[in-house]
């Protein structure tokens, strides 16, 4: 809790999108530092949590980047929180929301792009997934993110009541299985390996380590049962398998109602 105005202000219900700062074109005065916009601090800011992560990222370290002042960062955006905001709704302009579709059956094939689209976010941009958590996510980005969403939800068929759980159900699997899988890749990014010699050597490792553990003797079939597949095809194959899963559950709850 921080003192503002001469109240209470709680930081965690603050946004760059609620504060009107995100309309005002970045600038607060006629003689901002030349050479530098919003739209280039963001790409910069995106650049550099790509390259290096969130934990390291500062906005010194974005000042060297953009071979300026620091100060000169903050002509543009009030606080750091403010141009991570910014960054995390440029990236969900990635994704590719599908057209809404009149046929109610369409939404099968919408729900597994939305989910497609989610994943593939996650996986490219490792330091989305903790901030997603972090900020309320209401940038016109992410807006029409959930805007597609509910729209393909509500041609479910599933009663009102239900459809939150709907969305959450897959949505938040998408969001466990995308951020553990850009988790791996960026692991074996930072070991300098390939995704299948990570999993060799960690498979290796574990059977020597663990070879009497119960565990092991439960896992072998369902480690057989991935074949010669690569590490890539494991991670789409159990993705779509759980996916489908979903819906099954989804047009078997719309059954019963």
């Amino acid at each position: 809790m921080v003192k503002a105005a001469g109240r209470t202000k709680n930081t965690a219900r603050t946004s760059v999108w609620l504060q009107g700062k995100a309309s005002r074109g970045g600038t607060r005065k006629g003689d901002q530092p030349s050479g530098l916009d919003r739209e280039r601090i963001t790409g910069a800011t995106v650049r550099l949590l790509d390259a290096e992560g969130l934990a390291k990222f500062s906005m010194r370290r974005l000042a060297t980047e953009l071979n300026v002042t620091a100060m000169s960062v903050y002509w543009y955006v009030d606080t750091k929180d403010d141009l991570l905001e910014l960054a995390l709704d440029t990236v969900c302009g990635e994704m590719r929301i599908p057209e809404p579709q009149s046929d109610p059956d369409a939404w099968r094939d919408q729900l597994r792009a939305l989910a497609e689209e989610y994943r593939g976010l996650l996986i490219r941009h490792a330091w989305v997934s903790p901030l997603v958590g972090r900020y309320l996510n209401i940038g016109p980005n992410w807006l029409a993110f959930a805007v597609a969403i509910q729209h393909t939800v509500r041609n479910t068929g599933l009663p009102a009541y239900a459809q939150n759980g709907a969305i959450s159900a897959v949505f938040q699997f998408v969001y466990g299985f995308g951020t553990i899988e850009g988790h791996y890749i960026a692991r074996c990014a930072e070991a300098g390996v390939s995704q299948d010699e990570y999993y060799r050597e960690a498979i290796g490792t574990v059977h020597h380590e663990l070879a009497a553990h119960e565990v092991l003797e439960s896992a072998d079939e369902l480690i057989r049962a991935r074949g010669e597949d690569t590490v890539e095809e494991m991670w789409h194959r159990d993705f779509t398998i759980a996916l489908d899963l979903m819906i099954a559950g989804i047009e078997a709850l719309v059954s019963r109602e």
